[in-house]
């Protein structure tokens, strides 16, 4: 296995070099000045970035090597994919908010440079960091900064988050249930499902929104365990790096994390209780030093409303021949809760066959037959965790209910919500394992059980006397 990951890197590789020579990038050229950029800087900065990721997978016991394997092969797919999305330029078709963050990104280089002029431009389109999404923006142009435009660096580091998410993951499943087939089952399907694959290979901030909700939790559920210095830094940047891409996606994690803390994913005794306490208060200063506050009052007050939340779905039913529920109104309480019902089902399983009308969403279907044929596994799975892991899961059920409920609510729109689900199909995919493995030990049981009462039947025919002749 070793040797084919090396000999497809070699390969990778080539094709990356010749098929993506220096060039000049086509998008949208500030000041009537086109960039140029080169390849070999992005495939540095990946190979850097994938280095110590591999390193760390590797130093993961007993369950390194596999991790290790898992994060290169991983990775190999989406960078093999974001290629030729850009060779191609595909991003218009798959994503085209990647133009917006390359151009945008530029211009916020140009704005810390000094220039005025850009620094009114992007003002108007952030607002500033209290308003909305912010945090691919300083990403592309921090990155731009360091390397000159290259969207393909771009491409490549969301690629690496992208991978990482599956060793995440098994963290995640390994912790929660003792179980590697499990932990194995989750971290393939987090790895190589094809939305999640697409989204993580473009320049887009749902790959480091997927990463940065992984990691929160992985945090947490060491935090339950042992306090470490590591694990709080880790679960404040990371519920931050999601404030800045995507605001209401951190305050649902939060008051999932906290309620976790507060309420415990362990047994409560004395020590435990001091250590959530601890873990609670270091967690609130250093999110208020943060200025979490500040962004909060901005928040509530611009887009906590279900007036505001009718304006956003009835922009995306109607913007887009995907959109549906377009005479919905949740702008009510009684009208909100109506919607739920047929906004999960969308936002569970759209798009349906008879909306793939082009070919855009015709190549779903693949993924989306998988997806509805583990649906059962989802909720086997989830039967089991609730029953008998449910301290140790709260934080994740507590975030994945939230986050179906607001997403069926605001969601107008099947393309959307295909897209957004990846947030939430991570972890589901935990469930879908737990499920499958407990199918696979049933039936292992009962071949174990046919075996043992076969056995008798076998042992009166071996001591049988033979017929005589």
């Amino acid at each position: 296995m070793n040797s084919v990951l090396t000999v497809f890197s070699l390969i990778l590789c080539a094709f990356v070099v010749l098929a993506v020579p220096t060039l000049v990038t086509p998008y949208a050229p500030v000041y009537g000045v086109v960039s140029a950029f080169d390849t070999s800087k992005a495939f540095i900065l990946c190979a850097f970035l994938a280095t110590a990721v591999g390193f760390i997978a590797l130093r993961q016991g007993a369950n390194g090597p596999f991790l290790a394997r898992l994060f290169v092969a991983a990775l190999l797919v989406r960078v093999l994919l974001g290629t030729l999305i850009f060779v191609f330029n595909g991003q218009e078709f798959f994503g085209g908010d990647a133009i917006t963050y390359d151009y945008y990104g530029l211009i916020q280089l140009k704005a810390w440079l000094g220039d005025r002029y850009f620094q009114n431009v992007i003002k108007g389109y952030v607002g500033g960091q209290e308003a909305a999404g912010w945090g691919m923006i300083y990403l592309v142009g921090g990155l731009y900064g360091l390397l000159g435009r290259n969207l393909l660096a771009v491409q490549f580091i969301n690629a690496v988050m992208g991978a990482t998410t599956s060793v995440v993951v098994f963290l995640i499943a390994f912790q929660i249930f003792n179980n590697i087939k499990v932990a194995r089952v989750a971290a393939i399907a987090v790895a190589f499902y094809p939305s999640l694959v697409l989204w993580s290979s473009q320049g887009l901030k749902d790959g480091p929104i997927v990463f940065f909700l992984a990691l929160s939790f992985l945090a947490t559920l060491k935090l339950s365990e042992k306090f470490k210095f590591r694990y709080m830094a880790i679960l404040v940047c990371s519920l931050f790096s999601l404030l800045s891409l995507r605001f209401y996606v951190f305050y649902m994690v939060t008051a999932a994390v906290a309620g976790a803390f507060v309420f415990g994913m362990q047994k409560v005794t004395a020590t435990s209780f001091m250590r959530q306490f601890a873990i609670f208060i270091t967690l609130g200063l250093a999110l208020t030093y943060l200025g979490v506050t500040r962004y909060a009052s901005v928040h509530l007050g611009n887009f906590a409303s279900l007036e505001r939340m009718q304006r956003s779905r009835n922009d995306a039913a109607t913007s887009a021949k995907s959109g549906f529920g377009r005479e919905v109104d949740v702008s009510t309480t009684e009208g909100a809760l109506n919607t739920i019902p047929v906004g999960l089902l969308y936002l569970l399983f759209a798009p349906f066959p008879w909306q793939l009308a082009s070919l855009r969403q015709s190549i779903t279907l693949p993924e989306m037959l998988i997806w509805w044929a583990s649906f059962p596994l989802l909720i086997l799975g989830l039967w089991f965790s609730v029953k008998y892991r449910l301290r140790q899961i709260s934080p994740i059920l507590t975030f994945t209910v939230m986050l179906s409920i607001a997403y069926s609510l605001f969601q107008g729109n099947v393309g959307t919500a295909y897209r957004q689900r990846s947030q939430l199909l991570v972890f589901y995919f935990i469930f879908v394992a737990v499920g499958y493995v407990l199918l696979l030990e049933k039936r292992e049981e009962r071949k174990r059980r046919d075996l043992a009462e076969q056995a008798p039947t076998r042992a009166r025919i071996a001591t049988s006397p033979s017929p005589q002749r």
